[in-house]
């Protein structure tokens, strides 16, 4: 009898953390990490439609999926760019539950994609593209220039889509490309392609 105990024990042991397993959301700080390759580390967000974007994988649908199910398709499809058979890759949540509450009643914007640091700026005044970019730290070394895009959505639930060329911004053409941002544009930045 004691035996049985001792198994019903374990059983619930294993069985609880999996039944609590986070799920994740928009918001979401992640550290994800590449042990074969750490020039991929990177810190990324959730963003409000629910996906991260990741050198080499592309973005990723993350929202509802536990930090484990997102290592498996990061690693999947990261697999053909390696020998290795065997890719660590890990996924770590970042958030502060102290500072979710006061910081979600903050206009912010998100960045999110090929920039040195993903993630959700608190907008106190105007701030243009080029600015929040500078904020996210810069372009990647993977950013796709040419295609940026500002997912803007309005009042009435229907979304805008603005492309920004940082290469013909950045030669001097087409200053008004430079749109002022509003609380809750989505900035992404997409990974090049291969003839880019």
């Amino acid at each position: 009898m004691r035996y049985l105990f001792v198994i019903l024990g374990l059983a619930l042991a294993f069985w609880a953390p999996a039944a609590g397993a986070q799920t994740l959301k928009p918001g979401d700080n992640l550290s994800i990490s590449v042990l074969q390759d750490p020039k991929l580390d990177r810190s990324v967000v959730v963003d409000p439609s629910g996906e991260v974007a990741f050198p080499l994988a592309g973005h990723i649908r993350a929202k509802g999926l536990t930090p484990q199910a997102l290592e498996r398709i990061i690693t999947d499809k990261l697999k053909d760019n390696y020998k290795d058979d065997h890719l660590d890759v890990t996924v770590a949540v970042n958030n502060s539950p102290k500072d979710i509450p006061e910081e979600d009643l903050k206009p912010k914007i998100y960045v999110t994609g090929e920039v040195t640091r993903p993630g959700p700026y608190v907008v106190r005044q105007p701030t243009t593209l080029i600015q929040a970019i500078a904020l996210a730290g810069g372009l990647g070394p993977y950013a796709a220039r040419g295609r940026i895009q500002v997912h803007r959505r309005n009042k009435a639930g229907d979304e805008s889509l603005f492309v920004f060329d940082y290469k013909a911004y950045e030669a001097g053409e087409n200053p008004a490309s430079n749109i002022t941002l509003r609380a809750g544009d989505v900035i992404m930045v997409p990974e090049r392609g291969l003839l880019e």
